[in-house]
């Protein structure tokens, strides 16, 4: 069998604030028409999550080989029967969809591995115990091996001994965006990284451990607290 590569170059990390009470409308339908059709242009749907610190937040991580394939692929499913059949249902649940940050891996080993874990089918309704978390760092300019030397030495081993190793590490994706009818942040450089726990216990509250990081920092460290839905691939 040949061994597992890495998912995407490009990788969106898309959270949706969403009217009161419609998140699990959303996720319904989402389940139900909007991964197999948007992997049918080319692309890869990571995983769908609830953020557990806010009830009305959809955050969805999707993935591309590159940046022209991400064109392509978002002018197909966008242009095509299943959005357009769909898109006033889902639109009427959202009140924002614009906070996307457009991200690649650090280093090509820093990805997600793909194939990950069998997504279950249409009509799967269990979510699993696990909890994803996702840390985002806002520098002041884009990672420099300085940065990620101080991460590497100081910080990952401090996350490894509280039981939080990072499963994939990426920066700012600086190129322009390839499909502006979806906007993206741009003007900020961020480092993130990704932890998956088997259950809902949160990482140590250990103080200190982002401390090394600070001269490079230009805001607070951001957690998002991840339950993944029920067809999530990432779990």
């Amino acid at each position: 069998m040949p061994s597992p590569s890495p998912c995407c170059s490009v990788l969106e990390l898309r959270q949706y604030t969403l009217h009161p009470g419609q998140r699990d409308v959303l996720i319904s339908l989402f389940e139900r028409a909007f991964i197999e059709s948007q992997e049918a242009t080319g692309m890869h749907l990571v995983g769908q999550f609830r953020d557990e610190d806010r009830p009305d937040r959809f955050v969805w991580l999707r993935g591309f080989r590159d940046m022209a394939s991400r064109r392509e692929a978002l002018g197909a499913i966008y242009g095509g029967p299943v959005w357009k059949e769909h898109r006033n249902a889902a639109n009427v649940t959202m009140q924002d969809s614009d906070n996307v940050l457009l991200l690649r891996p650090v280093r090509p080993d820093t990805g997600l591995v793909h194939p990950g874990t069998p997504r279950p089918p249409p009509g799967a309704d269990a979510r699993p115990d696990s909890r994803v978390e996702v840390t985002l760092c806002y520098l002041k300019a884009p990672a420099d091996e300085a940065f990620l030397t101080c991460f590497e030495q100081h910080v990952r081993p401090v996350l490894t001994e509280l039981g939080a190793t990072p499963k994939a590490l990426f920066q700012t994706e600086p190129a322009e965006n390839t499909f502006p009818a979806l906007p993206v942040r741009t003007g900020e450089h961020v480092f993130a990284w990704l932890t998956v726990f088997p259950d809902a216990r949160r990482r140590s509250a250990a103080k200190g451990w982002a401390e090394p990081l600070q001269p490079w920092l230009s805001a607070p460290l951001e957690h998002l607290t991840l339950s993944p839905t029920a067809r999530s691939e990432l779990r």
